[in-house]
């Protein structure tokens, strides 16, 4: 047999225990070497495939995620307090007091709220009802205890609903608040005109409140900076706008709707741009939309409203955007009290 010994400089050469070697010796070392070369480069090309396989989901990475999840080599995902449906809006939340809902009387808000992550539970601030059923987040023919975040939208952080709600009960404009928030962060105004994948949810959630003995008294939509962003103009978006009213309208929902001035949102993580340019297609759109008649009233200039220090991530509103927000949503809605829905 070969042998490679050691001396006091390390490895000794092996061509000094070749040279002692038989033939078959040196044969057999020569099919050792070959083994492990080969092995070695097995193991560098399974690594490389592995790696460019599972970026970019191709044979056989696919098969083998499928085995490990089949066999259960995959570590189930932790419990969560939250559930979700396949459009990643929350639809439960353990923590959640359900309670009867408070009957509807000429005293009562319905609130009806629609658009995209400012409207949805993106806010930097919780909130609850300081009022305990009279404010209530209405959902799937029940009501809870409004506590953000709210049920109906997507994410899992603030809002400032609950908030409005407070301040519509504290100012006595009203007795009792149902909020029925319907908002996708990220979502632009196609996404809600007829044809629009929201479009069915908007007419369930209409059908779940008025099944519920509900009347919406106001509709309040929060949208925008995802059309600025992906270049809808502004007859475009008007048209569309006006689709998702008519949807409102063809099913009994003849209560005013605000549409809100809003297309800021800064910074490419937030899916924004770095600057924002005041008159853009989109405000003009909204602008015109508010005077256009057809129960269609401006609601609050976020825009205008809010500076850098109120929103916590140059996009989202924070603890004192919330605040500011809330109240020229209270101040909008007290003001046009004497303007009573039909329908």
């Amino acid at each position: 047999m070969w042998l490679v010994e050691r001396d006091l400089h390390g490895w000794s050469s092996l061509d000094r225990s070749v040279g002692s070697m038989s033939p078959d010796d040196v044969s057999e070392l020569n099919d050792m070497c070959k083994t492990i070369t080969v092995g070695l480069g097995a193991l560098i090309a399974m690594y490389v495939l592995g790696g460019v396989t599972a970026r970019h989901e191709i044979f056989p990475w696919p098969q083998l995620s499928v085995l490990r999840k089949t066999f259960g080599a995959e570590k189930a995902a932790p419990p969560s307090r939250y559930t979700f449906d396949d459009k990643e809006r929350l639809i439960g939340d353990e923590t959640k007091t359900p309670v009867t809902c408070p009957t509807q009387t000429d005293r009562t808000a319905v609130l009806l709220i629609l658009g995209q992550s400012n409207a949805a539970n993106d806010g930097g601030q919780r909130h609850r009802s300081s009022y305990g059923a009279r404010v209530v987040n209405a959902f799937g023919k029940q009501c809870f205890i409004a506590a953000s975040p709210l049920l109906g939208s997507t994410d899992t952080k603030g809002e400032y609903w609950t908030l409005l709600g407070n301040k519509l009960i504290a100012s006595g404009q009203n007795d009792s608040v149902i909020l029925a928030p319907l908002a996708y962060s990220g979502s632009e105004v196609a996404r809600w005109a007829a044809g629009g994948d929201l479009n069915p949810v908007l007419v369930d959630t209409m059908k779940q409140l008025q099944a519920s003995g509900y009347r919406i008294t106001s509709v309040l939509w929060v949208q925008g900076e995802k059309d600025l962003v992906i270049g809808t103009t502004a007859e475009a978006y008007r048209q569309r706008f006006m689709s998702m009213v008519d949807t409102l309208r063809q099913h009994g929902v003849g209560a005013p709707v605000y549409i809100s001035i809003a297309s800021k949102c800064l910074e490419p993580s937030n899916g924004g741009f770095k600057e924002h340019i005041p008159d853009n297609a989109i405000v003009r759109a909204q602008l015109a939309l508010s005077k256009s008649g057809h129960g269609i009233r401006e609601g609050v200039n976020s825009d205008a409203l809010l500076d850098g220090d109120d929103r916590y991530d140059d996009c989202h509103i924070g603890g004192t955007g919330a605040e500011k927000v809330s109240q020229a949503w209270l101040t909008l809605l007290r003001g046009d009290r004497r303007l009573e829905p039909s329908g």
